[in-house]
């Protein structure tokens, strides 16, 4: 009886589930046409993005399966790869000089924002405010939170708010100032069915092996990988994918960010949420100064080298590169590199802190 009654449950929950995944994608898709008629920028990001993030807010139980989030990672992934031509590939290794200056600044403005968090921000320990000050990463940042005993929710509170503040930002801030969505997509071709099902299958796979391998974001950078090396080798021809496929995926990409908001993620803790606040805002003007600096220095596009070097995340600031069509391989070697090096580099940097701090504790007052 028991087992039975077990089971009427998980179908229960099961049908709800399935009921709560359609109503979230209704809304988003609602909200995703009504911008894209007003001619809000990033309509297929912003609109779901926000349009869930209110819901949740208010208490509404939206959510869908993890397997959406992870086919809006990987939709996006392979559109980026397409960008990397054999022509831009030859470019890259000259942007080395720039790519670093890029993680430098990374890890510096990382660093100030977590000491303003230590500082204003009452972080309950030196752990929860270092991670969740880091620029990128930020499921892998709230594991080494936990690993080194620190509080996992307010790091994630951290990083979901700050790229939210950026996304809705910065779409809105280049759209004022002149950059705009392109209508229409003449001059770009599209894979013709065969190539388009051949490059779908072989991307899926390289994000299936990079899960497997333990690869962090394997659903975009495992697809990133294989369509960039099916792109710059040649095998496929300088195309994208059909404009359903990535207003899917932006669409997936927003809803799986705008659910994270919850009535209880606003009381929390809102001296913690304003001072994140309060420092996103500072790092996207201080990142407006570094970014046009770098790209008078490199010879490259200000609006790019912006969208490669703010505090959002890869995903979001890529899509907004390719929506507006600004240097999308320059903004994805960006924050790929910068993703990479914050990844190896912030569990280091902060043992290495960590023994600071305690030595600077263990050294004596002199008396007079």
């Amino acid at each position: 009886m028991r087992v039975m009654e077990g089971k009427a449950a998980a179908r229960a929950a099961h049908a709800g589930a399935i009921g709560r995944g359609l109503l979230t994608l209704a809304l988003a898709a609602a909200a995703a046409l009504l911008c894209q008629r007003l001619r809000v920028p990033l309509a297929w990001t912003l609109g779901p993005l926000l349009a869930t993030a209110l819901a949740c807010s208010a208490g509404a139980r939206l959510g869908v399966s993890p397997l959406l989030r992870h086919a809006g990672q990987w939709v996006i992934g392979t559109a980026l790869g397409l960008h990397f031509t054999p022509a831009v590939l030859r470019t890259l290794p000259g942007l080395a000089p720039a790519l670093l200056a890029g993680v430098l600044w990374a890890l510096l403005l990382g660093w100030l924002f977590s000491r303003l968090l230590g500082r204003a921000g009452g972080a309950p320990d030196h752990a929860t405010a270092f991670f969740a000050g880091a620029i990128g990463g930020a499921s892998e940042m709230a594991v080494l939170a936990e690993r080194h005993g620190g509080r996992v929710d307010r790091v994630a509170a951290a990083h979901s708010l700050r790229v939210l503040i950026v996304v809705v930002a910065l779409p809105w801030g280049l759209q004022a100032a002149g950059f705009h969505p392109l209508q229409g997509r003449a001059g770009e071709m599209l894979l013709p069915p065969h190539l388009l099902a051949l490059l779908c299958g072989l991307t899926l796979a390289g994000a299936l092996l990079a899960r497997r391998l333990g690869t962090p974001n394997p659903w975009v950078l495992g697809a990133l990988v294989v369509s960039l090396l099916l792109t710059g080798s040649g095998v496929l021809p300088e195309a994208v994918l059909p404009h359903e496929m990535t207003n899917a995926g932006q669409l997936l990409i927003g809803v799986s960010l705008g659910t994270r908001f919850t009535p209880e993620f606003l009381r929390a803790a809102p001296r913690w949420l304003g001072t994140v606040a309060l420092g996103t805002v500072g790092m996207i003007a201080a990142s407006l100064g570094f970014s046009w600096l770098l790209a008078r220095a490199a010879d490259l596009a200000p609006a790019a080298v912006l969208l490669g070097n703010s505090p959002g995340g890869m995903a979001e600031m890529c899509i907004t590169a390719q929506v507006l069509q600004l240097g999308v391989p320059l903004v994805t070697a960006f924050h790929v590199v910068r993703y990479v090096a914050v990844l190896v580099l912030m569990g280091p940097l902060y043992r290495w802190e960590a023994r600071r701090r305690q030595a600077l504790q263990a050294v004596p007052l002199s008396g007079p």
